[in-house]
Parts: structure tokens; sequence; C-alpha cells
């Protein structure tokens, strides 16, 4: 396996866990800075604001800078950005330190995926491409867990430095073993937002929100979700942690087969359905840790197996502007999860820890209706593209 891939893919490793890892040590910022569990939960929501919105801005804005350095650019403003979310003296300083730190994943991830495929030759570019976001998805089974321990059993802000530690050691592998990486063609903003003019690009996009924002309005509150079977255990939490992302893992890696078995519009259908159960029975299967260990493997797997097909049917649609798409449904992504830090703290303060997944439950209901209203578009466009195809070749062959 190619060294370079596996260095960019660390880089993944350390975005993932700061995207993650928040949620496992919340009670411990929350009594750190004297805020409430739902108002600590808004570290996610603006890191996830910062790096939806600025993602793609950041790719049109910095088009023309060569690869290597815009990504120890990204890196160097994300470990700064942790260092000072571990020192933060007052929680508003500590929001703007993670304000900081998505810009630096804005920076540093589409660059490290369109890099990975550039460094590989064209028949091994979807390959290169896995591996790199490996990185991401093994980030929830390993990096978040070992964050959420080291918060629980030293102090939360060491758990920052842990991610900057990583970023380290991903940036000086990136600055030994990459030297020249292709720049890509530039491609303006208004050419990367384009793809939301197509109704269809905007159903599948939507798709994607409402389950991230189902996904992670529950995963932001997990500790405290969990907290009746756990009892406050960080050891019991870091385990269902594991258990929460290897099955997503293991789902991720599967769900390509699964769309090429049983096509898209199936493993959605099963994959929400699963989501709605889970989450209609969460107030009763939390509150042991038996019946918890269950509804936190059937979530971990069912969450991230939407997104295998959600990325093919993007691509189906736009096959040209594959990256393009990808890209804004990353922004989807990351505009859930700010949503979901904000629906999950109302809910949390509101109506309390078992409220949220109902909370959820309802955004997978929406998520399943949009799903089904996105095949019916997609079939019916295709039918009348193939309708129009087939008159096209009557007309040439009666012209001859």
């Amino acid at each position: 396996m190619d060294r370079r891939l596996l260095i960019l893919a660390l880089g993944m490793f350390a975005l993932g866990t700061d995207s993650f890892v928040v949620a496992g040590v919340l009670p411990e910022i929350s009594q750190s800075f004297h805020v409430s569990v739902g108002a600590a939960g808004q570290l996610t929501t603006v890191y996830a604001i910062a790096y939806a919105l600025l993602s793609p801005t950041a790719a049109a804005v910095f088009a023309h800078v060569e690869r290597k350095k815009l990504m120890l650019s990204g890196l160097g403003i994300f470990i700064l950005a942790n260092l000072a979310t571990a020192w933060a003296p007052n929680f508003a300083f500590a929001l703007v330190a993670r304000a900081l730190a998505g810009l630096g994943a804005a920076i540093y991830a589409p660059t490290a995926t369109g890099s990975g495929a550039s460094l590989m030759p064209p028949e091994k570019r979807g390959f290169a491409l896995s591996i790199v976001i490996a990185g991401l998805t093994f980030s929830t089974a390993l990096g978040s867990p070992i964050g959420t321990l080291i918060g629980g059993l030293a102090d939360w802000r060491w758990t920052m430095v842990f991610v900057s530690a990583i970023s380290v050691v991903a940036a000086l592998g990136i600055a030994v073993s990459l030297k020249d990486i292709p720049t890509p063609p530039s491609i303006s903003l208004k050419q990367r937002l384009a793809p939301f003019a197509d109704h269809r690009i905007g159903l599948t996009l939507l798709t994607t929100f409402l389950v991230q924002a189902g996904n992670f309005a529950l995963y932001t509150y997990f500790a405290v979700i969990f907290g009746r079977a756990t009892h406050g255990d960080t050891l019991i939490l870091g385990l269902l942690l594991v258990l929460w992302g290897t099955s997503g893992t293991v789902m991720n890696l599967v769900g390509g087969r699964l769309v090429d078995t049983i096509g898209t519009r199936k493993v959605l259908a099963v994959v929400l359905l699963a989501l709605i159960g889970v989450t209609a029975t969460l107030s009763w299967t939390s509150a042991a840790l038996a019946t918890a260990i269950v509804a936190i493997v059937i979530h971990g797997a069912t969450s991230w197996g939407q997104l295998a097909a959600q990325q093919h049917r993007l691509v189906t649609i736009m096959p040209k502007a594959g990256p393009i798409v990808l890209g804004l449904n990353t922004s989807a992504t990351y505009v859930g999860v700010a949503s979901a830090g904000v629906i999950g703290g109302v809910s949390l303060t509101v109506l309390g820890a078992q409220s949220i997944g109902w909370i959820s439950m309802v955004l997978y209901v929406g998520a399943l209706i949009v799903a089904e209203v996105a095949h019916r578009v997609i079939a019916a466009e295709s039918f009348s593209n193939g309708k129009a195809d087939r008159a096209d070749a009557a007309a040439l062959a009666t012209t001859r």
C-alpha cells in the first residue's frame, strides 16, 4: 500500500477524531466552563458550520495554491486551533477556537482527498479515495474512544492535545514524503455550487442533511443519552463508542457491495427503517447496558450505511461532476451536524435527554420520504431522457 495515502489518511483520522470526540467528553467540558451540556454541545455546532460553509469556499479561493503547502497550512491552523481550545480560559474563547479548527479542516480535507486521487493512476483512484476517507471512518472506531478515555482519566483538555499530536505527525509525514502533487484546474465557487440547480441533486443532498442531523443529534449527546447504562463510567462509555464506530466502519466497507447488489433505493430504505426503529425504542433500550449495546451496534452500522448509497446516487446523476457533488454532500453532512448540535441541545434542555431519540426518529422519517421522492424524480428524469433519445434515433433513421 502506498505510504503517501496512509499519511493523508492519518490527517483525516485527526479531523474525524476532532469531529466526534467532543461527544465523549461533553459532561467534562460542561463542568469545566460551568455551562449546560446543551450549551457545551455547540462546540460541535460551530466546528461543523465552519467546515460546511468554508470547505467549498476555501477550495475555490485556494485553487491556485500548491497542494502540499495548502495541506500543511490547513493542518497548521487545525493544530493551533485545537491547542487554543485545550487552553481556552472561557467558553467564548473555546467557541472561536473550534471555528478556527473547522477552517483548518475545511482547507485540509478536500485537498487531501483530491491529492490522494491524483497520486494514483486512473484505474486505482477509487481505491486511493477509499484509503484516504477510511481515516475519517476509522476515527469513530479508535480515535474518538481513545480521546474519550483520555478526557475521562485525565482532563478533556488533554483530549484536544491528543488530536493536535496526531495532526503534527500527519503534517511531518506530508512535509517529508509528499513532493510533486499536481494542482487541479481552477473551479470557481459558482461552478462548485451549480449542481444545486438540479432538483435531483438538491433532493439527494436534503436526504443527507436529514440523516446526518438525526445521526448527530444522538451522537453529540451520546454520553448523556446512555448515562443510565454507563453510570458515568468512562471506560464503559469508551467501549460503547468503540462499538458504534466499529459497526459503522464495517458497514461502510460493505455498503458499496450492497448498493451494487440490491440497489441504492433498497439500501436507503432498509437503513432508514432500521434507524427509525432504533430511535423509536431508544428511551427504553438506553436504560440498561445489554439493550444499549444492541441499539448502539445497529445505530452505528445503519447511520454509516447510507454513505455509499448517497454517494453512488450523486455520482450516477452527475458522473462528470463527481468530485464537486461529493464535496457538496460533505458540506450537507456538516450542516446536518451543526443543526444536530442545536436541535439536540434544545431538546435536552426543554424535554430531557430521552427526547433526543424521538427527534432523531422524526428526522429519519423525513429523510425516508425525501429519499423516495428523489428516487421517483430521478427515475422520471431518466425515463424522459431515454424517451427523447429514442425519438432522436427514430428521427435520424427517418432522414436516412
